[in-house]
């Protein structure tokens, strides 16, 4: 019996564990001295020196193996219940002191299918409660509208072939002006140069007048037919950003040219430029074919060259152009089917002030509002600029960078949108800075001029100039200023503190409540909520009688 126990706990046969008892003694008076394992008491407690120590074999190494590295388990062992598994020490992978940071692809894997979950319950709700929403035939498109935004549309860019013109009799006064100043007759003075400064101050003057005449007239008008003639606000919209863009680059191109004139004129006091516009030096680029590739050129700064590439693949513009089309329609699927309730919904909830519900609304309207923003920014700065550029053979279309990475506002600003960034530190902010305003309140001059841009192009087409874009612009200066000041804090991540502010103040409160205040005062001034005004101020007069 006793070897049939000895057999079944060490999983040998009966026989063999008969033979291995007789052995049994003498491999255990052998075992010590063989294997180098201690000896132990009775108790269980290994036997040590008066001074604490584990006794030591005569090669010095220590009779125990707690340090040493666990024995690499054969498939023919014989003890395979007694492998140390517990034989290292080694913390938790998700512990700040770990030395190999795991990978998270399948937390993120995660997080996509629970959107793609969360969104499908969303979208099932939706129709379950609304139905199908979206119809063409529904939108407001009046007659006059389409007119009057297709001939604004076209008439608008001969503001630019204006200030072309305007360039191009500036252009004939400075080569009369550099011929008599060259003149080798004549001596090379100071007393020239200074005469000659002041003539081309005073047309600078002249010119620059005009020019501001004619971009202040373009940006009038079309405010004016917007405004009053045009009552879509989509269509509206397109013609002011129109006339926004216009206005952008006639500025451009006569800062550019005023630069570049002056460098004409005096060679010797100018600075050197750029080794680029060598091929076309000035008033050789004051040309109609340099003007209309301007005009099309995807940049609101004026070059005289650009870097260019060799040849158009229009397969590339076909793919981006399908990227376009498609993402313009889920955009518009996204707006008639889930916005639309959604900014319906809330016109109670701000009539009444009720401030818990409105704040609710704006929570739920900011993931529509996120949705759709990503897919207009990706439509339009990097399928449809993209797709201009490869037509343009335009070679620069760095349109935007990483700002979805922005760890301060600031970084947003300069990276979202990089056309309008070039133009006001080309423009605006160096200029300024170079002639001694100080760059804080250079910087809000800049955010002054942003701000009136983006109230005419939010609050024209909805006929509300409320002033909420432009306070929007204003409050990201205090957002620039906390966020520089989180990079500086120590002991916390203040890159990331830095991006989550971002992106609760643009996605998640600036976004949707912006819609929210837009729609409600159209509402106001055309829709339902106009009509239960004008029908409680009815019933208040009746009830007075």
């Amino acid at each position: 019996m006793a070897t049939l126990t000895q057999a079944l706990s060490t999983g040998l046969s009966p026989m063999e564990a008969n033979s291995t008892k007789h052995r049994g003694r003498s491999a255990d008076q052998i075992g010590h001295a063989s294997t180098g394992s201690t000896p132990t008491h009775s108790n269980g407690n290994t036997p040590t020196h008066s001074n604490g120590n584990t006794p030591a074999h005569p090669n010095g190494n220590t009779s125990t193996r707690s340090n040493a590295a666990p024995r690499k388990r054969s498939k023919d062992s014989k003890y395979r219940h007694v492998f140390a598994t517990h034989a290292d020490t080694r913390t938790s992978c998700l512990s700040h002191d770990s030395d190999n940071t795991p990978s998270f692809v399948g937390f993120r894997n995660l997080m996509i299918l629970v959107l793609i979950v969360s969104n499908l319950r969303l979208m099932i709700v939706n129709l379950q409660k609304y139905g199908v929403l979206i119809c063409i035939s529904c939108h407001d498109y009046r007659r006059s509208d389409v007119i009057t935004g297709l001939l604004l549309y076209l008439l608008v860019p001969a503001h630019l072939f204006v200030t072309y013109l305007i360039e191009l009799l500036a252009s004939w006064q400075a080569k009369r002006a550099h011929a008599k100043i060259t003149d080798e007759k004549d001596e090379d003075t100071p007393e020239k140069y200074a005469a000659a400064l002041r003539s081309f101050n005073s047309t600078w003057h002249t010119v620059a007048f005009f020019h501001s005449v004619n971009a202040v007239s373009n940006l009038y008008i079309a405010t004016k037919y917007v405004y009053y003639d045009i009552h879509h606000p989509g269509i509206g919209t397109l013609c002011e950003m129109h006339a926004v863009i216009v206005f952008l680059k006639c500025a451009s191109y006569a800062f550019t040219n005023r630069d570049l004139r002056h460098a004409y004129l005096h060679p010797k006091q100018a600075e050197p430029l750029p080794a680029l516009y060598n091929s076309c030096p000035y008033p050789q680029n004051i040309n109609f074919k340099n003007m209309c590739y301007f005009w099309w050129a995807p940049t609101l700064v004026y070059q005289p060259v650009y870097p260019r590439t060799s040849h158009i693949r229009w397969g590339f513009v076909f793919r981006r152009l399908l990227e376009v089309l498609g993402l313009s329609i889920v955009v518009w699927i996204a707006s008639a089917q889930y916005a639309a309730p959604l900014l319906q919904n809330s016109l109670d909830k701000f009539l009444t002030l009720n401030l818990p519900a409105i704040l609710e609304r704006v929570m739920k309207l900011s993931t529509i509002s996120v949705f759709c923003w990503l897919c207009g920014f990706f439509a339009l700065f990097q399928s449809s600029l993209n797709a201009l550029a490869e037509v343009m053979r335009f070679g620069d279309r760095e349109f935007y960078g990483p700002w979805w990475n922005s760890s301060s506002i600031r970084t947003y600003w300069t990276t979202w949108n990089k056309p309008v960034t070039n133009f006001m530190r080309r423009h605006v902010y160096s200029p300024l800075v170079g002639r001694g305003v100080p760059p804080p309140v250079a910087q809000i001059i800049v955010f002054l001029i942003s701000g009136v841009l983006h109230e005419l192009l939010v609050g024209v087409p909805t006929h509300n100039v409320i002033g909420v874009a432009f306070v929007g612009m204003m409050t990201q200066i205090p957002l620039i200023a906390l966020t520089d000041y989180l990079q500086k804090i120590r002991g916390i991540d203040g890159k990331t503190a830095g991006n989550m502010i971002f992106w609760i103040s643009f996605c998640l409160v600036g976004q949707p409540l912006g819609a929210l205040l837009y729609f409600f005062a159209w509402q106001a001034k055309y829709g339902s909520v106009s009509k239960q005004f004008e029908a409680s101020r009815a019933g208040g007069m009746f009830s007075r009688r």
